[in-house]
């Protein structure tokens, strides 16, 4: 499905989120609040928008993913992109000092699997920032964002790209888990100071965190308030 969409992706994400996207994604990166030239992995890293942000803020970035197509779509300027399966990820132990995920995290099929990897790859005091959908708390917000999630974007994606794939976006809400479920894996995984926030209203959520192995576990923390980007 993503290699059938791949040389369309941007465009069709920029247009049914009305150029939000690129804020969510400018958010996501600063949620690491690493310093330059730290090394970071973007798991399925698409056709690298999220890469070149990487790029953009010094970063040494490298992205994975297991979409051939995707890889092939990709415009990076100098990032090596690698085909890989979140579950093996293709690094030593604590080889890392961050990553970023765009919009995957309901895609795993093992999303426990797949954090617990992620925590290997990256250093005590590492840090991950995950960006996804969500559905906002305020009613009549939610009720717009289905509606336009379960009509306008499969249109978007029929008329540009491919109406199947883009018929999945609704039906994939169900595979993210709840909040506080999600929280709760990302700790377990082996991280502290795990951060929710949610973007825009509440239909995108942001959710960061520190591999544990320095000092004392900290708790979850959620800011309940709707974040202006």
């Amino acid at each position: 499905m993503f290699d059938t969409i791949a040389p369309r992706y941007e465009v069709v994400n920029t247009l049914m989120t009305f150029g939000l996207d690129r804020g969510w994604r400018r958010r996501t990166v600063a949620g690491l609040a690493l310093a330059p030239g730290s090394r970071v992995l973007d798991l399925a890293c698409g056709t690298g928008d999220l890469v070149r942000r990487l790029e953009h803020e010094q970063y040494v970035a490298v992205g994975v993913d297991v979409s051939a197509g995707m890889l092939a779509a990709a415009r990076v300027d100098r990032s090596p992109l690698l085909q890989g399966d979140g579950l093996r990820l293709p690094f030593k132990d604590a080889a890392l000092d961050g990553c970023v995920s765009g919009f995957a995290l309901r895609n795993f099929t093992d999303l426990a699997g797949t954090l617990g990897e992620i925590a290997r790859v990256l250093r005590p005091g590492g840090r991950a920032s995950y960006l996804d959908v969500d559905e906002p708390t305020a009613l009549l917000l939610r009720a717009a964002n289905r509606l336009w999630c379960s009509t306008a974007v499969p249109a978007i994606g029929a008329l540009l790209s491919d109406a199947a794939a883009y018929r999945y976006l609704p039906r994939s809400y169900a595979y993210l888990p709840p909040r506080a479920s999600l929280l709760a894996l990302v700790a377990a995984a082996g991280f502290e100071d795990v951060t929710h926030v949610p973007l825009s209203g509440g239909i995108t959520q942001l959710v960061t965190a520190t591999r544990a192995g320095l000092g004392l576990r900290r708790p979850l923390r959620s800011r309940q308030q709707a974040d202006p980007a």
